[in-house]
């Protein structure tokens, strides 16, 4: 009787290690993602601010092939 007892007992100890590590490694995890999530938010407003300048760009000072002028052979 007392063998099943300590054994029970045994067996409540080694899942409440393992609780107490996964309740670790979810908390970890859960850091990361917060990391993660920081990150993407900074290179999406980075992104925006790239595309706001290169659309307030003035456009190029070279002429497109419509508005090329034949060569003289022509």
């Amino acid at each position: 009787m007392q063998t099943d007892y300590q054994a029970l007992q045994r067996e409540i100890e080694e899942l409440q290690t393992k609780l107490a590590f996964t309740e670790m490694t979810v908390e970890e995890l859960n850091q990361e993602v917060i990391k993660l999530n920081e990150l993407v938010a900074r290179q999406s407003h980075s992104m925006q601010l790239i595309v706001s300048k290169l659309q307030a760009m003035e456009p190029s000072n070279i002429a497109t092939m419509a508005e090329e002028t034949p060569p003289p052979h022509y």
